[in-house]
């Protein structure tokens, strides 16, 4: 599961080794545009019958970048190319191990293509769920321990795995029983539009990079046009995010994807000047002394009622956004196995959390919006 990522920039790499078309001279340098703008994780270049991808930050502090090449029918590759992971494309089965890939395969229409998953309740999608109760998706146990024996009998055309670090010796282990595996780092994005942007790599394993731009640019749009509307607030709430965790409290940084959007949305997220990405731990009573007046609370998927929270630990009801019941979860949202929608989609859709924060600090400014992912706890 991922969580809360950092500012908007702009990444464009080269490179730079691709076949000439003249077959005397099949080596000769050139160089593609890369097709990501945000995310800065991955890079696409296209050339004629094959595309280059680069995962380069796989999981944090990663050193190594992988290189993958994606040969369309007919296409030709060079042979200072050969050396990597080879993938023939569009591909017509996958495996993929986050709930985090299950939106863009859907956005593709390709959701017929998904033949296994690790812990398959974690998946809301009605779509893949339907397929999941008729055995079309196949159980695979633990991300880290992927049920080799039924991965080997499914055969996927690529398996798409993501790590914490770089130890994982199931992925190693299917790479070496012939399996073609790929890192994906959509969750390491600091940025939510780099984190939606990793649609672009299903849409070229797909052969849809065109269609899959298209749903990006449409995101990345409607993002701005909300960010352009929570300018016009007249006032800017005082936020408190996350809540308890055994005896820490658990909230995201400053520099995170989640405090960024909330900053994005005109608000006051009381700890916005804290450096790093990730989760802040704190305890309850340095949480108290500084937002114990803050008048709205964003919550984690934990509650779904007041009561609930009380429940688990009475002192919150001393806060003012607790009082004035100004507090809200995405809790509410599962599947019918339990697996919350907000983890799988939210960092998908930035436009739609970005739309929820500016109705929850700003009614006003979006008076015939529903929250999609967001509902105030009662």
């Amino acid at each position: 599961m991922k969580t809360f990522c950092n500012a908007l920039f702009l990444v464009i790499l080269s490179f730079s080794l691709v076949e000439c078309k003249n077959e005397s001279k099949p080596n000769v340098i050139i160089s593609a545009k890369n097709e990501v703008r945000y995310a800065k994780g991955f890079s696409i270049q296209n050339y004629d019958g094959y595309s280059v991808v680069k995962v380069k930050n796989p999981w944090p502090r990663a050193t190594k970048t992988y290189t993958y090449i994606l040969k369309e029918k007919n296409g030709i590759v060079p042979d200072s190319l050969k050396q990597n992971l080879i993938i023939p494309v569009p591909i017509k089965t996958i495996v993929v191990t986050s709930t985090t890939h299950i939106p863009s395969l859907e956005l593709l229409d390709e959701v017929n293509t998904l033949i296994g998953f690790p812990h398959c309740d974690y998946i809301s999608s009605e779509k893949v769920r339907a397929r999941i109760d008729t055995g079309n998706i196949k159980e695979l146990g633990n991300n880290q321990d992927l049920n080799t024996e039924v991965l080997l009998d499914l055969q996927p055309n690529v398996i798409i795995g993501y790590g914490i670090d770089n130890k994982n010796p199931t992925l190693d282990n299917l790479q070496k029983s012939g399996l073609k595996v790929m890192l994906n780092g959509d969750w390491n994005e600091e940025n939510a539009l780099g984190k939606a942007e990793w649609i672009k790599f299903f849409g070229a394993l797909y052969g849809k990079q065109k269609q899959a731009t298209a749903l990006f640019t449409k995101i990345e749009k409607d993002f701005f046009k909300t960010i352009r509307i929570a300018k016009m607030a007249k006032t800017t709430p005082s936020i408190l995010a996350g809540d308890m965790f055994e005896d820490r409290w658990y909230l995201p940084r400053g520099t995170s994807w989640g405090s960024l959007l909330l900053k994005q949305a005109n608000g006051n997220y009381l700890w916005q000047k804290t450096s790093g990405t990730g989760s802040l731990s704190l305890s309850f009573e340095t949480v108290f002394e500084k937002a114990k007046s803050a008048d709205v609370w964003i919550t984690s998927g934990q509650f779904s009622s007041l009561k609930e929270m009380t429940n688990a630990n009475p002192h919150y009801a001393e806060f003012n956004a607790f009082k004035n019941k100004n507090v809200y979860s995405f809790s509410g949202k599962k599947g019918k196995t339990g697996g919350i929608l907000y983890y799988e989609l939210a960092p998908n859709r930035p436009d739609l959390v970005l739309k929820d924060l500016v109705k929850i600090l700003h009614p006003e400014l979006l008076p015939s919006y529903k929250p999609f992912f967001f509902e105030k706890l009662k």
